[in-house]
């Protein structure tokens, strides 16, 4: 065992421990507390490691240097030695507790947000890619193009928390006892075991929820927005004012897993912003003030960007130009 607590303080040290090492490391350090012998090779590993620089303090509280020699050929002159090895012993043991308290206690402090001494993974999506995650606890996510999502290795015993930018299909896993958090700016979607759809893109006027199957519930800060249940969706201005509760059908919910772009009373500007994304292409719109139209139309993806500009621009009563790869509604 103490081969192994040296081994793992070391590599701690070293900062090269995995998440379980990490694990069985801080556990020794909790049990430090009741286990007398424990705390002992804790003491002695502290203490190995410090003498295993060029320079130390020793046990006795003498101060010892390696490998300086005198230049005229006699040994280097020992310092006196300062005979307080109860104090030395005392010091060295407060050390390791102080060492174990402040490690233990940052490790805490970051699982409690989720974060476990900076183990956390970001997934991310270019224009026009798409990519499916595996969370820890099972739950499964599909990312859309241009988002992110930020999880961490582990979860918390309490809560399941992550970060997304963009937009993503959840499949919770059900965990009565850990609900699942969706942290989108100041909204927060939380779950206990359900399948939903989040488009939280940034350049939108709008974050938007809708579920196709469970119970979510959307909040800021304390204050609560809607409770969804299947086939309802709920729109939430970026800019701090709430929309009402609108109910979709189930087919609009994620619907562009299936190739569909699907858009009820959007703006112009946020139509435009999902078409760059998804084609990965430059679009501008000649009038400003078009770009607060708002819209109800769809598309099928696999039919390309120029398809669905044409569809917008007989909305719009509009022209489409190219030029050098730029589309230009005029």
């Amino acid at each position: 065992m103490e081969q192994r607590i040296k081994f793992l303080f070391r590599k701690y040290l070293a900062n090269t421990c995995t998440a379980e090492e990490l694990d069985e490391f801080f556990h020794c350090i909790r049990m430090s507390d009741q286990d007398e012998t424990l705390r002992l090779i804790l003491q002695e590993t502290y203490e190995s490691i410090l003498t295993s620089s060029e320079s130390y303090v020793d046990i006795s509280g003498d101060l010892v240097i390696r490998g300086i020699s005198n230049p005229f050929g006699a040994p280097v002159a020992k310092p006196k030695r300062n005979r307080r090895p109860a104090l030395a012993i005392m010091v060295c043991s407060l050390m390791v507790i102080a060492l174990g308290a402040v490690v233990f206690k940052n490790y805490q402090d970051t699982r409690k947000s989720g974060q476990r001494l900076g183990l956390m993974k970001k997934t991310s999506t270019e224009r026009a890619e798409y990519k499916y995650i595996l969370l820890p606890d099972s739950t499964q996510v599909w990312l859309n193009a241009g988002s992110t999502l930020d999880y961490p290795e582990h979860f918390d015993e309490k809560t399941r928390e992550v970060t997304l930018t963009g937009e993503a299909y959840f499949d919770v896993k059900h965990a009565e006892e850990h609900p699942f958090v969706i942290h989108t700016g100041q909204i927060q979607t939380t779950v206990l075991g359900t399948a939903f759809n989040i488009n939280a893109y940034t350049d939108r006027s709008n974050i938007q929820v809708s579920v196709s199957r469970g119970k979510v519930k959307v909040s800021r800060g304390d204050q609560l927005i809607a409770t969804l249940v299947k086939g309802q969706a709920v729109k939430v201005s970026q800019t701090g004012d709430t929309g009402p509760q609108k109910v979709l059908t189930t087919n609009s919910v994620a619907a562009w897993q299936q190739g569909n772009m699907v858009y009820d009373d959007e703006t112009l500007g946020d139509i435009i912003a999902d078409l760059q994304r998804v084609y990965n292409v430059n679009i501008q719109v000649e009038k400003n003030q078009m770009l607060a139209l708002r819209i109800s139309t769809s598309f099928r993806r696999e039919l390309g960007v120029s398809h669905a500009l044409d569809i917008l621009c007989k909305l719009t009563d509009t022209q489409l130009v190219e030029q050098n790869g730029t589309y230009i509604i005029q």
